[in-house]
């Protein structure tokens, strides 16, 4: 915001302001002249702060609403019932969900449960992929929700999984979520968000409640 000059007239300080914009826009427009590519992107949203599964299902939203295709694996959150899965599932001729998962690893106890349950998704994951080759890709944008919690806890093999985004269909869109993302995924990525929690209510004993977290 321009600060008003001392005797400055409103005319003269809207004017000063336009042409501050003026030359803004100009700059603006200079670089993104030079933004030429188009590709497939991988997205990844890790950190401690909340939202990271409620962004890349709005990036799933998004893309329906422009009319791409849109397939979602649940690594982790299958046992859950959330808002987003109740929408997205209104559209099945754009989205396919895979609830895959059976809960965090404190919840089953079960070490061997859950490496299985992630080799299984993980194949899906891959057989998704693989399906967007071709002139005619069955996704444009594959959600890969919790991904980071499986690696963290080297139920998958790590160097594999990231040699297969990289590897990906060269428009394709992948979002891989959760927290504690590995350095070799946020390396492979061209989009990094890192949520950062400030303050959440849970810590001042309020519940999980409807429409906030699920």
């Amino acid at each position: 915001m321009i600060k008003k000059v001392e005797g400055e007239s409103e005319e003269d300080l809207d004017r000063r302001h336009n042409e501050r914009m003026e030359k803004k826009k100009a700059a603006r427009d200079k670089i993104l002249a030079t933004k030429t590519i188009e590709k497939g992107l991988l997205i990844v949203h890790t950190g401690k702060g909340k939202g990271k599964s409620t962004a890349a299902f709005g990036l799933a939203t998004r893309a329906v609403g422009n009319g791409m295709k849109v397939g979602i694996i649940q690594f982790v959150k299958g046992v859950w019932e959330t808002g987003e899965r109740v929408v997205l599932d209104k559209f099945p001729d754009q989205v396919t969900i895979r609830s895959m998962g059976e809960g965090f690893t404190w919840e089953t106890k079960d070490r061997q449960r859950d490496l299985a349950a992630a080799r299984k998704a993980w194949a899906v994951a891959q057989e998704m992929i693989e399906a967007c080759r071709g002139p005619d890709p069955a996704y444009d944008m594959i959600v890969l929700d919790e991904l980071n919690i499986v690696l963290r806890y080297e139920s998958l093999p790590l160097d594999e999984v990231v040699t297969v985004l990289d590897a990906r269909p060269e428009m394709l869109h992948i979002v891989v979520t959760g927290r504690n993302a590995k350095e070799e995924m946020i390396e492979a990525a061209d989009l990094v968000t890192e949520m950062t929690q400030i303050k959440h209510p849970f810590r001042s004993g309020v519940k999980a409640q409807v429409g906030i977290e699920f």
